[in-house]
């Protein structure tokens, strides 16, 4: 397995740790559990491209695990009236759909590649969560949070508009 795997790997290792933090109310070491989780993906993926260590493991593994990531600590979070319901609701429902139209695309032997506005919106979902870990104040983490929950909508239209071509007639 290849260091960027490796990386991949160690950020689902470090959910439940992330998750335990929350769940106990540390909430300081579960941002810098989180933190660390985050910065394996922007390294994971730096360094696959950088050393063309990209392989079919690492283009499925790591958007899983930036999903797990993602999606379990909001959960976490809103457990805690720490962020809220809407937003967990959008990501996870765009997130499911988006994995059923990559579904029909691999049943009709297509691949449709992560855009860089799904990308974007990782990062932003990362960020929002970071700053309700760290109880920033009120208006901050709703500004994430909404700008947040644009991206992921927009990035979501971005996967079926170029996917469109699955749903036609032929």
């Amino acid at each position: 397995m290849n260091v960027p795997n490796k990386l991949t790997v160690l950020r689902v290792v470090l959910i439940p740790l992330c998750l335990l933090c929350i769940l106990l109310g540390w909430d300081i070491p579960a941002a810098v559990v989180f933190a660390l989780a985050a910065l394996t993906d922007l390294l994971d993926g730096y360094l696959a491209r950088r050393d063309n260590l990209v392989t079919n493991f690492g283009k499925f593994a790591d958007p899983v695990a930036d999903k797990i990531l993602s999606l379990t600590v909001m959960i976490a979070l809103l457990a805690r009236g720490l962020y809220p319901w809407w937003a967990v609701c959008i990501v996870a429902a765009r997130e499911l759909a988006v994995d059923g139209l990559r579904l029909i695309a691999v049943e009709q032997g297509q691949v449709i590649p992560a855009g860089q506005l799904g990308k974007i919106k990782t990062n932003a979902q990362f960020f929002s969560i970071l700053s309700a870990l760290l109880h920033l104040p009120g208006w901050i983490t709703l500004t994430l949070v909404v700008v947040m929950s644009v991206l992921t909508i927009l990035s979501g239209l971005q996967y079926f508009y170029n996917g469109r071509k699955l749903f036609s007639e032929n």
